[in-house]
């Protein structure tokens, strides 16, 4: 809902200020740092500077619960000692408020001014307490200790680095730029894929504080980072105790409440629906608790009709376009239908922008849909979208996860029937062989084979594999020869030695998989791609009610063959089945029955079209060599052969080069150099 800013300047009291450190130039610093994301908060800006201007804090406002003035940021608590900006949604703000209004006096009807309040009783503890989406950073003055904390799941972004012994925390990136920082191609984390998870970026010396993790500063010392909450899964040899049918119960129960807490705002509400069945299950609930007499937003009149759900309508020849799926659910509704229509102008004419925002290069058009759903619902006059995010990753919907849950029998839920080992053997088969192929269309030259130590590290999942070799692009021989590892080694080594345990001695490998995709591709695609940064371009706050972590805590520990059901008779598995039973009253027989189709755009285009011409003007060979790690001869060849034979695989491979393009030249990044070879006698 917002954008926010912080300095603080590193090193005990015989530290000097800098002789430029007035209280005018670190005021515009913040203010600078804040018109770079001034899209995510039109409604209002503040900042405050620390009389010793060794502190700084700068917020721009998305005004969602209590509109006025009074919830304007930064907060301060009545002694003005502890100080805080906020980003972000707290679901529980009621309660809290109720709890410690006798101890703490609150000048706002904010959600986010609970923090300093549940600091102030909790300590640094309170980031367990907070339920919702957020990022947040708060200087208590009397400890000189500074705190930043990170959502659980990284649907709100939050980064730093240290430029002039300041340690700089920001939602995005560019936010930098006006302390100082001059960014440079961490062209190692670039070979690596390092910077599609873990804490590392493509730009060097920068950092994420990842999903469930906070920041820590104490007395003006070097920062900390600690992890507050991971995912966890049960020891899959221990007997779940329940049955299917409270299961199916308590899944539709705790999605109930997630999807109430996320309908409340003080702004309109609407929905993102596709063809699939989380968004569908989300519509449908919303739904159902108007009709029960929950108000939609600042809604009262308690009507279906008045529920507005977006759709991207992509051209129908495309192979990509679910709106006709979503409409007949609409109408099935009842609900008020909104189609965007995005064709190849349409898409072409968002491709720039969806990567200086996102600050991620990912190599699709889907953000360009996702842009665009955003732009229609603000024209709408909405603030906030419900969204189907981490369904998949809680509930089993990847196709790819299927392999992964045939890797062994699952001992908690001892009913379950599982395919004989051949059936196994060759959809194992047909999976290595699908992996392989991918690999060699990506990466040809890629010949780091993974290490069979590795492959037990990951209790041979293949999710890791899938996801790193599907991510492939021209560099130059030198920026490949910089790693000597496998992505999956790694990748593997990153996750630390406790989670590794778990992984080969106690998960089952479907929930492994569920683990590792939410590791890389949810916290680091999804939620920054097709998420938060884009929807937030035209002040869109979105609200994914299934990644709440009483729900996502809960769906953990259901058996995988409650998740993923394979059929005896069409030898076939079913994906998200306890899924789709618990949302059977909230959606068509349609959308029950329907496979898995992820959101995804069209990757085939001819010559001369506007993407085309997009491309073609990026991918010169001036610009291309400018960025110093792609190799410009495999990149003029994929640029080629994307268009000439619509290839989907070179189409990816010459886009990520050219967002990388869009993103050095907006950051300002200088060339990247190979290192120098230093030697003598």
């Amino acid at each position: 809902m917002c954008g926010l800013t912080a300095f603080l300047r590193l090193g005990g009291d015989h530290i000097p200020r800098n002789s430029e450190d007035s209280p005018q130039a670190l005021s515009k610093q913040i203010d600078d740092s804040l018109e770079l994301v001034k899209h995510r908060g039109p409604d209002a800006r503040g900042q405050w500077l620390s009389e010793d201007l060794r502190v700084g804090l700068g917020h721009v406002r998305l005004s969602i619960i209590d509109l006025s003035a009074a919830g304007n940021q930064p907060f301060h608590d009545s002694e003005n000692s502890i100080h805080a900006i906020v980003n972000g949604e707290l679901y529980d703000h009621e309660k809290y408020r109720e709890e410690l209004s006798k101890e703490y006096e609150f000048k706002s009807h904010s959600d986010c001014e609970i923090v300093i309040a549940l600091y102030k009783h909790y300590g640094i503890s309170f980031v367990s307490k907070l339920r919702g989406e957020f990022a947040l950073v708060l200087w208590d003055a009397e400890r000189q200790l500074l705190f930043s904390a990170r959502d659980r799941y990284g649907v709100k972004s939050l980064y730093y680095t240290i430029v002039d012994n300041r340690l700089l925390v920001a939602t995005e990136m560019k936010s930098f730029l006006p302390y100082g920082w001059k960014p440079e191609w961490d062209v190692k984390s670039i070979a690596e894929l390092a910077w599609v998870y873990g804490d590392r970026t493509f730009l060097k010396d920068v950092h994420k504080v990842e999903p469930g993790q906070y920041l820590i500063s104490k007395e003006f010392g070097p920062p900390e980072v600690k992890r507050y909450w991971d995912l966890d899964y049960p020891d899959k040899n221990v007997v779940y105790p329940g049955t299917e049918e409270e299961v199916i119960e308590k899944v539709r129960e705790l999605l109930m409440e997630s999807v109430q807490m996320r309908l409340r705002a003080d702004v309109g509400v609407g929905i993102y629906l596709s063809g699939g069945l989380d968004s569908s299950a989300i519509a449908g609930m919303v739904a159902s608790l108007i009709e029960k007499g929950e108000n939609l937003g600042n809604d009262s009149s308690r009507r279906v009709s008045e529920m507005s759900c977006f759709t991207v309508q992509f051209d129908k020849d495309s192979g990509f376009d679910e709106s006709d799926i979503a409409r007949r659910t609409a109408e099935w509704l009842g609900v008020d239908f909104h189609p965007v229509q995005m064709d190849e102008e349409a898409i072409a004419s968002r491709l720039e922008e969806v990567v200086w925002h996102s600050e991620s290069p990912i190599p699709n058009v889907n953000a360009a849909g996702r842009m665009a759903v955003a732009e229609a619902a603000h024209a709408k006059g909405l603030k906030v979208i419900l969204t189907g995010e981490g369904s998949d990753e809680h509930f089993s919907g990847y196709s790819d996860f299927m392999l992964n849950f045939l890797l062994e029998t699952d001992p908690s839920w001892p009913s379950a029937v599982f395919p004989e080992s051949d059936v196994i053997h060759s959809m194992k088969n047909l999976t290595v062989q699908r992996m392989a192929a991918v690999s060699q269309k990506y990466d040809p030259s890629f010949a780091i084979k993974t290490p069979d130590s590795t492959a037990r590290m990951l209790n041979h999942t293949t999710i890791a594999s899938r996801m790193l070799h599907a991510m492939g692009f021209p560099l130059a021989t030198w920026a490949r020869n910089l790693t000597h590892t496998s992505l999956e080694t790694s990748f593997a080594e990153s996750l630390g030695g406790q989670t590794l345990d778990k992984i080969m001695n106690k998960w089952h490998p479907l929930n492994t998989a569920s683990y590792i995709w939410t590791k890389i591709i949810l916290a680091n695609y999804i939620l920054r791609y097709i998420g938060d940064n884009i929807d937030m371009i035209h002040q869109i706050e979105t609200r994914p009610p299934f990644l709440d972590h009483l729900v996502t805590e809960y769906a953990n520990n259901i058996p995988p063959s409650l998740k993923m059901k394979y059929d005896p008779v069409h030898k076939t598995i079913r994906e998200k089945e306890i899924l789709r039973k618990a949302m059977k009253p909230f959606v068509t027989e349609e959308i029950y029955n329907r496979t898995k189709h992820p959101f995804l755009g069209p990757s085939k285009f001819g010559e001369g079209g506007p993407i085309h011409k997009v491309l073609q003007r990026l991918l010169t060979e001036e610009h291309v060599k400018q960025l110093g790690f792609m190799d410009w001869e495999e990149t003029q060849d994929s640029f080629v052969r994307a268009f000439r034979d619509r290839d989907p695989v070179a189409f990816q491979q010459a886009l990520e080069t050219a967002q990388y393009v869009v993103l050095g030249q907006r950051f300002g990044v200088a060339r990247a150099q190979p290192p120098h070879v230093t030697g003598g006698l």
